[in-house]
C-alpha cells in the first residue's frame, strides 16, 4: 500500500498515502475517501497568499458539508516563503484567514525528499513544468475515488475552480 517504488506510480489513489499532522502524528487519507479533495501547497509570505486562503476558507465555508476538503501543506522551497514551523503556518492560517480546514506538517513537494504523496499528485497530473511543482498554491482536485482529476496552476484562484468542484461533488 504505501510508497515502495521512487516513482511512486505503483499507488493508485491518493487514500493510500499517510501523511503527517502539524504535530508530526500519522494521518491516514483514506479517512478522505468518499470526499472531493483540494490539495495545496501553501505559504504564508507568497504574494498568492492573501486571494488563495481568503478564498480557500470561502469554497470550504461553502461545499464542506457536501463533502469536499482542503488539504493544505506548508511548503518553503520557493523564496523561503514559509519560514516558520507547521505549527506557524496553521495560526497563521486561522487567525488570519479562519482556516478551518487541515493544515499538514511543513513539506517539500519538489526534489528527491519531496513528500510521497506530492510525487502520485504530480505524476497524475503533470503541469507546465513536468513533474515539478512550479510555485506556491498549485492546487490538485482529487475526486472520491481518490484519483487526481485536475491541477491549477499558482495564478488560478480558488474560484476560478469552483464549477469543477461542484462538478466533482455532483452538483452540476
Amino acid at each position: 500500500m504505501g510508497a515502495t517504488h521512487s516513482s511512486c506510480l505503483s499507488e493508485k489513489s491518493i487514500h493510500e498515502f499517510t501523511v503527517k499532522d502539524s504535530k508530526g502524528k500519522d494521518v491516514d487519507l483514506s479517512v478522505y475517501k468518499g470526499k472531493v479533495l483540494l490539495v495545496v501547497n501553501v505559504a504564508s509570505k507568497c504574494g498568492f497568499t492573501d486571494t488563495n486562503y481568503t478564498q480557500l476558507t470561502e469554497l470550504y465555508s461553502k461545499y464542506k458539508d457536501k463533502g469536499f476538503e482542503i488539504l493544505a501543506f506548508p511548503c518553503n522551497q520557493f523564496l523561503k516563503q514559509e519560514p516558520g514551523t507547521s505549527l506557524d503556518a496553521i495560526e497563521f492560517a486561522c487567525t488570519r484567514y479562519k482556516a478551518e480546514y487541515p493544515i499538514f506538517k511543513k513539506i517539500r513537494v519538489n526534489g528527491p525528499n519531496a513528500e510521497p504523496v506530492f510525487k502520485f499528485l504530480k505524476a497524475s497530473k503533470p503541469g507546465f513544468m513536468g513533474s515539478r511543482i512550479k510555485w506556491n498554491f498549485t492546487k490538485f482536485l482529487v475526486n472520491k475515488d481518490g484519483n487526481v482529476i485536475g491541477r491549477y496552476s499558482p495564478t488560478t484562484s480558488p474560484l476560478n475552480i469552483e464549477a469543477d468542484i461542484k462538478k466533482a461533488l455532483g452538483e452540476v
